[in-house]
C-alpha cells in the first residue's frame, strides 16, 4: 500500500471529525441559547371617540281596554318622534320596534295575585347613527318625555350604547408600537445582566380591548384585567393592546 493511499482515507476522517465537531459545537451554542431568554410585555394605548350610538327607547302602557291601550301607545309613539326630530335625529337614523302586548291573565298557573292590569302594550325605537353628539345631547332631554306622560323603560344592560368600528384602522400600528415597546424593556433587562438582546424565541400578539376612558395603564391581558367596567356607556375610550415577546439573551 503506497504513502498516497494512506493520506486520503486520513484526511478523510480528518475532515469528518472537523464537521463533527463543528456541529457539537453549533448544537451545543444552540442549547445554551435556549436557556438564555427574557420575557418581556409590550404596552400601547390610544384614546379614541365611539364612532357609533346605540340608543334603544322603551315605552309600554298598561291598562284593561286593549283598544285604548293600542290609542294611547300610538300616541306614545308620535311624541317619541316628535322628540326625536326636535333633537335633530333623522327618520334613517332610528328604527321602530313591533309593538309586544303582554296578557297578565294568560297564564292559568298564575295564581291568586294577579297584576294590577290585564294588558301591557310596549314598543321601542331604536336609534342607531354615527352621529354620536347629537345622540349624547338628545339624551340628556329625555325630562321632556317624562313632563309628557311617557316613562322610558327596559332591561339592564340595554340602555344607551356608544361603540367604536375602527380598530381594523389602528390595529397594526399599534402592534408594531407594542413590539417596539417589549424590545426596549428587553433591552434594558439584558444591559442590567449584561448580555444583548437577540433574536425573537417566541411573540404573542395579545388581545385588544376596548375599555371606557379612565381605564388602562397596566400590563396584564385583558382577560385578567380585574374590575373592567362595560365601555359602552362611555362616548371616549381606550384601546388597549399588551404584546408578550420572548427575546434570545446573547453575551
Amino acid at each position: 500500500m503506497n504513502e498516497r493511499s494512506l493520506t486520503v482515507p486520513a484526511l478523510l476522517l480528518a475532515l469528518g471529525l472537523i464537521i463533527g465537531g463543528w456541529l457539537l459545537g453549533a448544537e451545543i451554542k444552540a442549547t445554551r441559547l435556549g436557556d438564555r431568554y427574557v420575557t418581556v410585555k409590550g404596552l400601547v394605548e390610544r384614546k379614541v371617540k365611539s364612532d357609533l350610538a346605540i340608543w334603544p327607547l322603551n315605552y309600554k302602557e298598561a291598562g284593561d281596554d286593549l283598544s285604548a291601550l293600542y290609542a294611547k301607545t300610538e300616541a306614545d309613539k308620535k311624541t317619541v318622534l316628535q322628540f326625536l326630530d326636535e333633537q335633530g335625529i333623522q327618520s334613517s337614523e332610528f328604527e321602530l320596534g313591533v309593538i309586544r302586548v303582554v296578557d297578565t291573565q294568560a297564564n292559568e298557573y298564575g295564581g291568586t295575585n294577579r297584576a294590577p292590569h290585564r294588558y301591557i302594550v310596549e314598543q321601542q325605537v331604536t336609534v342607531r347613527t354615527s352621529r354620536v353628539d347629537q345622540v349624547a345631547a338628545a339624551a340628556q332631554k329625555t325630562l321632556l318625555l317624562l313632563q309628557k306622560g311617557i316613562i322610558l323603560g327596559g332591561n339592564p344592560g340595554q340602555g344607551l350604547a356608544y361603540k367604536f368600528t375602527g380598530l381594523n384602522a389602528i390595529k397594526p400600528d399599534m402592534i408594531t408600537e407594542a413590539t417596539r415597546n417589549a424590545r426596549a424593556a428587553a433591552g434594558r433587562f439584558a444591559a442590567d445582566s449584561g448580555a444583548k438582546v437577540g433574536g425573537i424565541r417566541q411573540a404573542n400578539q395579545g388581545v385588544f380591548a376596548i375599555l371606557s376612558a379612565d381605564q388602562g395603564s397596566d400590563t396584564s391581558e385583558p382577560g385578567e384585567y380585574a374590575g373592567v367596567a362595560s365601555a359602552d356607556t362611555s362616548l371616549r375610550k381606550t384601546v388597549r393592546v399588551v404584546t408578550t415577546v420572548e427575546y434570545y439573551l446573547d453575551r
